[in-house]
């Protein structure tokens, strides 16, 4: 289990900085300055901070989905439902 999420977080980290340099390369082909040092750490930051929430929100549906937990729900409520749909 342990190798799995290190495993996972090796990745989200090599795709983090694929992305980064790849947004680096596109910078400099449209003629863009110099990045400065703390512009560097902000877009590294952000691009890991967007896999790693993309990540476990996509945990979290496929761990809804797998364990029933939209089947749970009480639509009984639901202004949108039919009459014949609350048995």
């Amino acid at each position: 289990m342990m190798f799995r999420v290190l495993r996972n977080l090796f990745i989200a980290a090599v795709v983090s900085a694929v992305a980064t340099g790849l947004i680096r390369l596109f910078w400099k082909l449209i003629g863009g300055g110099a990045l400065p040092l703390h512009g560097w750490i902000a877009l590294s930051l952000g691009v890991l901070g967007t896999v790693a929430l993309a990540w476990v929100l996509m945990g979290l549906a496929f761990k809804s989905s797998r364990e029933g937990w939209d089947d749970r729900v009480d639509n009984t409520l639901d202004p949108g439902r039919d009459d014949a749909d609350r048995s």
